[in-house]
């Protein structure tokens, strides 16, 4: 719908989107949307016009009006994930409230009152921790809700407070007396705020652990959801940037007279990483951008192709780096060994890929800010555009909208995209606003990327092939170096994210030793993906733990649950997926000469244990399925069932992109890929059928977002070598190399 009104209040809207569906609404929407998910959404909608706006707020997470609405502030973003649906169901569940009846909303920009409580004083989405770093205080906060609404009934009817029942948000006592919500919110919001509350037994859940549809899936389907390319300010401007080739290249001199001559084009501007073209709309912008001269700067810039970089992180390993764990005499036990297994392995760096590329909206006033996009760092984002303004933080507004993924890159730790669109904004002297728009191509070849890595791993073996030492050297750049992240998670020279997943290697083996080389002359931009060192970590140690199993003569699970003892956790989800899979069990065998196999591999990674087995089929020529992949997690209390094993489905698909395709090189310091015909995401018919069983726990919830990708990757690798006897060593999978 559109605003009626004629004021520059900004609109919001998707006008091609919505209309198509509403059109088609008849065809198709009503084929596929449950009665359920229709209901849920529609009070998950803003209320109409007319109704009464939400006045009883007892803390920053929950708003009750007097229709009876209640809204649940989301200090994170929604970008698929569920943490709306997650966080909602967790104040839900305290307050009582009816399913149909809650709304989410994103939270402002406030560091105060929305900080990530993992995080400290920051405001921000990630390393999986939105439902983990909320639990208990969303718990509390709807329990403050209903505490006080139960005290104003109590009032109202003059009856002890503890003879009140609260169910699917209405409230009601014995004698026949009862009130919605939205009848006591008034007067629950003349209460005190109670300071201690008493929180529901689990037992008496009735939301939590159950699937309840998701709050942003109606949303999405009729096309109501909000995201950046959904905002147009009056006087709007959309620009796009032409961006070096090369890293640390600047513009030397550009002529920009044949593209202010496109149609639509309004204005040139060079900003500090480019040229901008702005104009009414997308395509003459990049129309406008294709018309560009450009000679750049490259005495600075970073030159080197993948080849030469690997070649430097190889002579590296040859030489002791970092201490990130040193337990036991490592140099003993390879100085006694009968014998030793070495592996190494190189990693490229990946693109992020998201289907939604980065975007950002802009207004600029007298004193303020304004900003529109998924936005997922906010702290950071906010406190880097006042500097660059000169302004507080608190005079830049940030609207956090829905985002289409982001597996880390939105979360940036310099807020690179985000003063790239403040930027464009001063060069215009704010007189209009401005809406950034990266192209698929900018964001594989302008953007920031998963690190490369080298990894070496030896152990030394006694005479019966019993692991007495372990040594791992990771060689790979830095993503915490030079950010404010840097003093909290880089200790003696260790960036805990390179080594994780390494350096907490669970099995038991009396000596390990793992150092790292970060090193700070390699000039790609580097930054967390999807589940960060676990990314590469999982995979090394995982095939090489398979390699060491298959060297003693033994099942591999069989050997990892010898070296899990003391590990319950991993032991469980090992034992699940193993069972549910039919590990042992021989594979059904497939067409003639089809090599079958089935292999393992499991992980922790924010807090949360997962265990993978994968089966495959190899044909003669190479050719590889991914024919099944059961996935057992341990993520303690599991607030959405069916959340949890979308986000470990999705893992798997992720990560199997990765492993099948998932290569950004680069060729004298140039990104050779550019879009999805030469960085794939896995096809449909790749995917394989995925079964996920979780872990019953009481424990309290741990990540669930990233946790789904580490065990793929080195599972479908061992299945190959159980099928072909052939290691893989280095990702992507060259299936050339499978060939009978």
């Amino acid at each position: 719908m559109r605003s009626s009104s004629v004021s520059n209040t900004p609109r919001i809207d998707n006008v091609s989107r919505r209309q198509f569906l509403h059109g088609s609404a008849g065809l198709s929407l009503g084929l596929f949307l449950p009665l359920a998910n229709a209901a849920s959404a529609t009070a998950a909608a803003p209320a109409a016009a007319g109704t009464a706006a939400p006045i009883f707020e007892p803390n920053a997470f929950v708003r009750v009006g007097t229709d009876g609405i209640v809204t649940v502030v989301s200090k994170h973003i929604e970008m698929g994930q569920g943490t709306y649906t997650g966080l909602a169901t967790i104040v839900a569940e305290e307050l009582d409230a009816a399913w149909p009846q809650v709304r989410v909303e994103g939270a402002p920009a406030d560091g105060k009152r929305y900080n990530n409580l993992f995080f400290g004083p920051m405001q921000g989405t990630g390393g999986s921790t939105a439902i983990a770093n909320s639990w208990m205080q969303l718990r509390q906060a709807g329990a403050t809700a209903r505490a006080m609404l139960v005290t104003a009934a109590a009032q109202q009817w003059q009856v002890p407070a503890a003879e009140i029942k609260v169910a699917d948000g209405v409230v009601s006592h014995a004698s026949g007396k009862q009130a919605s919500f939205g009848q006591l919110a008034e007067a629950a919001a003349t209460l005190p705020v109670p300071t201690e509350v008493v929180l529901k037994d689990p037992k008496d859940f009735k939301l939590i652990g159950r699937r309840v549809p998701r709050k942003d899936s109606f949303e999405k389907t009729n096309g109501q959801a909000r995201f950046t390319q959904d905002v147009h300010l009056p006087g709007m401007l959309t620009a796009v940037v032409a961006h070096p080739p090369r890293f640390g290249a600047t513009v030397k001199s550009f002529d920009a007279s044949k593209a202010k001559a496109v149609k639509g084009v309004v204005d040139v501007v060079q900003i500090p990483r480019g040229v901008a073209v702005l104009a009414k709309d997308t395509w003459s912008a990049k129309k406008g951008r294709e018309a560009l001269s450009i000679e750049w700067d490259d005495s600075a810039a970073f030159k080197l192709g993948s080849a030469e970089i690997f070649a430097r992180f190889h002579a590296l390993a040859q030489q002791p780096g970092a201490v990130a764990r040193s337990d036991g005499d490592v140099a003993g036990s390879f100085a006694q060994a009968r014998s030793t297994l070495r592996a190494s392995y190189d990693f490229p760096y990946l693109a992020h890929a998201a289907m939604e590329p980065l975007n950002c909206v802009v207004k600029l006033g007298p004193g303020s800010c304004e900003i529109w996009n998924g936005e997922q760092f906010q702290s950071i984002d906010q406190a880097a555009v006042a500097k660059v303004l000169g302004l507080a933080p608190e005079q830049v507004t940030i609207h956090m909208l829905y985002a289409g993924g982001s597996f880390g890159r939105r979360a940036s730790k310099d807020a690179d995209y985000v003063l790239e669109a403040v930027s464009i904004a001063q060069a215009i002297k704010g007189r209009a606003p401005v809406k950034m728009v990266w192209l698929r191509e900018d964001d594989m070849k302008a953007g920031y990327y998963r690190p490369a890595f080298h990894h070496v791993i030896e152990a030394a073996l006694d005479d019966k092939k019993v692991v007495t030492g372990w040594r791992h050297r990771l060689v790979g750049q830095s993503i915490l170096a030079g950010t404010v992240f840097e003093p909290m998670m880089v200790k003696n020279g260790v960036d805990g994210v390179s080594v994780e997943g390494a350096s907490n290697l669970p099995y038991g083996f009396p000596a390990i030793h793992v150092d790292l080389h970060s090193p700070n002359d390699i000039g790609v931009p580097v930054h967390w993906w999807r589940s960060v060192g676990s990314t590469h970590t999982a995979y090394s140690t995982e095939t090489f733990i398979d390699e060491l199993a298959a060297a003693a003569g033994q099942d591999p699970v069989a050997y990892r649950l010898a070296l899990l003892r003391q590990h319950p956790r991993h032991t469980a989800v090992l034992k699940l997926a193993a069972e549910k899979a039919g590990w042992g069990q021989p594979l059904p065998r497939g067409p003639k000469q089809v090599r079958r196999g089935r292999g393992v591999a499991v992980h922790e990674s924010f807090g949360t244990v997962v265990a993978e087995v994968a089966e495959v089929s190899i044909q003669t020529d190479g050719s590889l399925h991914v024919d099944r992949v059961v996935c057992a997690v341990d993520c303690g209390v599991v607030v959405n069932p069916d959340v949890v094993r979308a986000q470990v489905e999705g893992g798997v698909g992720f990560a199997l992109s990765a492993a099948l395709h998932g290569a950004i090189t680069l060729k004298d310091g140039v990104v050779e890929q550019s879009n999805f015909h030469d960085y794939a995401p896995v096809r449909i018919h790749e995917m394989p059928k995925v079964e996920v069983h979780i872990v019953p726990s009481a424990e309290k919830p741990t990540g669930i977002g990233e946790p789904g990708v580490p065990p793929l990757a080195p599972a479908v690798a061992n299945a190959i070598a159980a099928a072909t006897g052939k290691r893989v060593r280095s990702l992507p999978i060259d299936t050339a190399q499978l060939k009978a």
